[in-house]
């Protein structure tokens, strides 16, 4: 059981697992899960860490958009962010590339989730490892991580 999981667990939340097995070669890991699982890719999203070199930030989006810097940095009322380092990004959740959770993070950071989520009955995440994904209702994100909603995407 990830820290994703035992996060959900503890907190009550409702969530279903969905294992694929990770092609070590696949470069968009989130295209990868949405096809493996049979999902749409509106449904699946991907767990990114922004920073402004002082704070990091968490922005989860559906994984066929772009995240847009611009728009995620008004949603966290900064001046500027650009993308964490994947070194840090590692670091600070705890998780590895191709498979950050937004749930169980070493460290609680500010989420941003994008509005398209609102849509969906469920929206499928990382579940803490390539190859793993939970599916939960967004509401979750509001629960569990105390995240914002807003457009961020292009």
């Amino acid at each position: 059981m990830t820290p994703a999981c035992k996060a959900l667990q503890k907190m009550k939340i409702e969530y279903s697992t969905h294992e694929y097995q990770h092609d070590p070669s696949a470069k968009n890991f989130g295209l990868e899960a949405a096809e493996k699982l049979s999902l749409s890719v509106h449904e699946v999203f991907k767990t990114l860490l922004v920073t402004d070199d002082k704070n990091y930030y968490v922005a989860v989006l559906p994984v066929n958009c772009q995240l847009n810097l611009k728009k995620v940095a008004n949603a966290f009322k900064c001046k500027k962010l650009h993308m964490a380092d994947p070194k840090d990004a590692e670091r600070l959740t705890g998780y590895i590339v191709g498979g950050i959770s937004p749930f169980g993070q070493k460290k609680r950071l500010l989420t941003v989730v994008d509005l398209q989520a609102c849509e969906l009955e469920k929206i499928y995440v990382s579940g803490g490892k390539r190859g793993f994904d939970i599916g939960v209702a967004p509401e979750a994100m509001k629960t569990v991580l105390n995240a914002q909603f807003s457009d961020v995407v292009d």
